[in-house]
């Protein structure tokens, strides 16, 4: 497959932000992008909800989230976008619930969840969202796993995670939830598990190659896992390092590729963005030794293109 030539891509200037804001979340409705909460300059959770319409190129306020959060997992249920846990305004992890309805344009209060919880991870399936572990507020990583039925307005617990973690990288393939990575006490995981929504039922899977944090994380098109790049931790005193390296699992196969099955990155990076696009896996961006990938005008030239497999 060729790649694509560059001039198929541009950059644009949109619509600035209402406010300047960190931590929020976006979620995608019909065709629509919502952006919920986040902290201000001040570092203040904010209830905020914004509507950016690509036609007029601007940003609509939408009536607040009734919580102030910021860090908050997201999940879309038809047309109304689901909010749990998160950070409050007294910085503490938030059990508050809302769901906002996207053709009535207001919100409603849902079950809370059993605990205050951030750093959760939710995915959906058969219309019911599952969130996966996070941190309470003495600091300590969950290992649960929690469904909600809308239609009942119930959380339910399902079986827990062999390991306890928050902020993991979720994804849902067929019937199968994979949890990858994600912390304990700020350090980062190895740890990768599956869970099968038919037999409901844990499956440990090979660990990730390494530790590493602020990495790329890309699924494809053949249902390969990749973790890209990132700050890899060190042993003992050895301080984190800068990768390129990428590793992929293929979960077809249930194994990690060799290393000389893949193909590095270019530039040692990490906290960037990254996708997949074409059958390409793209980087953009991000933090690296020499500070040179954090382009503002022209983004385009930190960013590489290679073949996925």
């Amino acid at each position: 497959m060729a790649v694509p030539s560059a001039n198929e891509f541009h950059w644009q200037s949109l619509a600035r932000l209402p406010t300047g804001r960190v931590y929020h979340s976006l979620s995608e409705v019909g065709g629509q992008m919502y952006m919920l909460g986040g902290c201000d300059a001040a570092g203040r959770p904010c209830p905020g909800l914004e509507l950016y319409s690509p036609e007029g190129d601007r940003w609509i306020s939408l009536p607040p989230m009734p919580t102030p959060r910021a860090g908050a997992a997201v999940a879309v249920l038809g047309k109304q976008i689901l909010v749990v846990g998160g950070v409050g305004e007294d910085q503490s992890p938030l059990k508050v619930v809302e769901i906002y309805n996207t053709e009535e344009g207001r919100w409603r209060k849902r079950s809370s969840l059993r605990e205050a919880l951030m750093g959760v991870s939710i995915t959906v399936k058969d219309g019911r969202a599952l969130a996966v572990g996070g941190m309470g507020a003495d600091l300590l990583p969950r290992s649960t796993l929690q469904q909600y039925d809308l239609r009942k307005d119930m959380w339910a617990l399902l079986p827990p995670m062999p390991t306890p973690r928050y902020d993991a990288n979720t994804h849902l393939l067929g019937n199968k939830v994979y949890v990858a990575g994600g912390r304990q006490c700020k350090r980062p995981l190895k740890a990768f598990e599956v869970y099968d929504t038919e037999t409901r039922s844990w499956t440990t899977l090979p660990t990730m190659p390494c530790k590493r944090s602020y990495g790329g994380v890309i699924w494809d098109a053949s249902r390969r896992l990749c973790l890209l790049g990132g700050l890899r931790q060190g042993g003992g005193h050895q301080s984190s390092k800068f990768t390129k390296n990428v590793n992929i699992f293929d979960t077809n196969q249930g194994v990690w590729l060799k290393s000389e099955e893949t193909v590095a990155m270019k530039t040692k990076r990490a906290d960037f963005a990254a996708a997949f696009l074409r059958g390409r896996m793209i980087v953009a961006g991000g933090l690296g030794k020499r500070r040179l990938l954090l382009l503002q005008r022209d983004s385009v030239s930190a960013a590489f293109i290679w073949a996925a497999g």
